[in-house]
């Protein structure tokens, strides 16, 4: 896969928001690099997930999603976000009696461990509210690309209403520098962190480094 290297952070927070429009308010894990200078290709970033276990999230989330929607009406809006079979839940439903539903719903889907309703009891918000928090989840993102530390592609970013939901299964370092990143976004109201903890040792387990074979050196001929 190809990314341009040439894209300023303003190009890139235009189009991070833009996706985020089309798929909600979540922001699609989309690796990009930041810097100046010609066109290049650029290795894209592994989830620290297994595939098997991708596969399940994007199940847990469909699932979940239509038996919300069977349930609920036009007077509800409940975001679905699953990252190593835990379930977050945002949104805004019109009673604590809606919320309590959605979350037994969520919790009978198949594979689900654990689940956080972050669901909100009100008036749905509207395209006003859902394009501001895109246009900070935009920003979120393109700070953690900014960092050389962190790849952008471990986070899975949720915002809602100002707050920032952050997932992914990281070290405590990661953890710490993108809550700071999200923090100092102009517009964060504020950051929940729903990590996976991952000590330095099970991350270079997970990226050991290459190894190469040397060669003799050869002897010039006679």
């Amino acid at each position: 896969m190809k990314f341009i290297k040439s894209m300023n952070s303003k190009s890139i927070i235009c189009l991070l928001t833009a996706s985020t429009l089309l798929s909600g308010c979540v922001a699609p894990l989309v690796p990009l690099v930041v810097g100046g200078g010609m066109a290049e290709t650029v290795v894209v970033a592994t989830d620290r997930r297994t595939t098997v276990r991708q596969l399940q999230d994007k199940e847990i989330e469909l699932r979940a999603s239509s038996r919300i929607r069977d349930v609920l009406d036009n007077r509800s809006h409940v975001n679905v976000t699953s990252f190593n079979l835990q379930v977050l839940l945002t949104g805004q439903v019109p009673t604590d009696k809606d919320r309590q539903t959605i979350y037994k719903i969520v919790s009978e889907v198949e594979n689900v461990t654990k689940v956080f309703n972050e669901v909100e009891i009100g008036p749905v918000s509207g395209y006003v509210e859902r394009s501001h928090d895109a246009l900070l989840s935009g920003k979120v993102r393109a700070g953690i690309i900014d960092a050389s530390d962190l790849m952008v592609n471990v986070f899975t970013i949720v915002v809602e209403n100002g707050t920032v939901f952050l997932m992914g299964r990281v070290t405590a370092n990661e953890a710490n520098r993108a809550t700071d990143i999200a923090r100092n976004v102009n517009g964060v109201t504020k950051v929940v962190r729903i990590f996976e903890p991952l000590s330095e040792e099970a991350l270079r387990a997970l990226n050991p480094p290459i190894n190469t074979v040397s060669q003799p050196d050869k002897k010039p001929a006679k």
